[in-house]
């Protein structure tokens, strides 16, 4: 199964990008993780990370022990072009088949529940009051962080706080927050994923190693590059083994890279990009179907719509090797300030990939216990040959 997503960047496709998703934070004890693994071409020293944000917060406290309901208190400064104006405070509570906000209303006079317009769709909700002779919005989501059943949506005024009350769609969906930002995204793929790793290709090594970290933190996943594996492994630079090995060389080199890490979890890895890489060749993937791979892709597209027809193209022309990724990321330009947003869209696009099928990662596992043999996603019983249908076409017609 596989999904095609879009990303906009530099101005060019910005489905990606959510300004007001940086001024939540959570505030909690969040544990340093590490990962040690051990490979038949180097060693990899431990990695240790720790969550970071890089923008000024208010104060958000959370329960981080999660239990159901979940909980969380948030003081949101808002992006007037998003969410309205001024400083304004929510609690959220996720109970299993609905989610609930609770949100103090404005002024020391007592509202009336004419005085309060709560405006929801499916993805999205505008909450606004009316004070005196003007009209506040207490709370604008352009993005839901899943879908709910509008019609039914219950609210009501509980003393000075309004609480609204949505119904979920999908009730195995778990919320980390309301809406579908970077942090909220963070939590919600990693639970989604169960461990599974995150593989980068494309045909950029620096495109992909700059995602890698940012989904690495996000997800709290140990960020790996296999360049840097392989130059550790042999003391020499890629442009110094391209030059002395050739391309061909270098490619297997990281096969058995990533053979040897692909029973390992919790990893966010950055392949090598264009053709030098393994990732380019279709019959170095069997490896890669352990973990979900995405392909981040330069897009020429002109608007949001031809990004993701071009997207769909890739992946079903199979004559190119990437088009083997569980999901594509179509970026319009880069810079160094891209990697954040493209990151986001790969959250993004792996959140919808396993929402649509909740079996995805189990499968994944399947796979690796299996002994990643090739026949992904049409997993086959132990001691079944596995062969490709070319495969048995080019086998039946040497024998005839």
């Amino acid at each position: 199964m596989s999904m095609a997503f879009t990303a906009r960047l530099n101005n060019c496709f910005n489905l990606a990008s959510f300004d007001c998703a940086l001024k939540y934070r959570k505030q909690c004890s969040l544990s340093t993780y590490s990962a040690h693994i051990s490979s038949t071409l180097t060693s990899i020293h431990r990695h240790t990370l720790s969550r970071k944000h890089r923008v000024p917060w208010n104060s958000t406290s959370l329960q981080c022990n999660t239990r159901t309901p979940t909980k969380i208190q948030c003081t949101a400064s808002q992006d007037p072009l998003v969410s309205g104006t001024g400083l304004h405070n929510y609690e959220f509570t996720d109970d299993a088949a609905e989610v609930e906000l609770r949100i103090p209303l404005p002024g020391e006079t007592n509202l009336a529940t004419e005085d309060v317009f709560v405006n929801v769709q499916d993805t999205s909700l505008v909450i606004t009051v009316q004070v005196v002779n003007e009209v506040k919005v207490l709370l604008s989501i352009d993005r839901l962080y899943s879908r709910i059943n509008p019609p039914e949506t219950i609210w009501y005024i509980d003393e000075n706080d309004l609480v609204v009350s949505l119904k979920k769609s999908d009730v195995d969906v778990k919320w980390p927050d309301i809406m579908e930002a970077w942090h909220s995204l963070g939590t919600g793929v990693s639970a989604l994923l169960k461990g599974t790793s995150v593989y980068l290709v494309g045909d950029s090594s620096e495109i992909n190693w700059a995602v890698a970290r940012e989904l690495a933190v996000s997800l709290e996943y140990t960020p790996l590059q296999t360049g840097l594996l392989l130059e550790q492994a042999t003391e020499k630079s890629i442009d110094n083994l391209l030059i002395d090995e050739g391309e061909d060389s270098v490619a297997e080199a990281e096969a058995a890279i990533l053979e040897s890490i692909n029973i390992h979890v919790r990893l966010a890895v950055a392949t090598l990009g264009g053709i030098q890489g393994a990732t380019s060749r279709p019959e170095k993937w069997k490896k890669l179907h352990a973990g979900f791979t995405i392909w981040l892709s330069q897009s020429e597209a002109k608007d949001e719509a031809s990004a993701e027809e071009e997207a769909r193209r890739a992946k079903e022309n199979q004559s190119q090797a990437y088009a083997g990724a569980d999901v594509v990321v179509k970026l319009g330009g880069w810079d160094t300030d891209a990697a954040r947003p493209a990151a986001e869209g790969c959250l993004r696009a792996l959140k919808y990939l396993i929402e649509s099928d909740k079996e995805l990662p189990g499968k994944k596992s399947l796979y690796v216990r299996m002994g990643c043999r090739g026949d992904w996603p049409n997993i086959m019983p132990p001691g079944q040959n596995v062969l490709h249908e070319k495969d048995v076409q080019a086998a039946m017609s040497t024998t005839s």
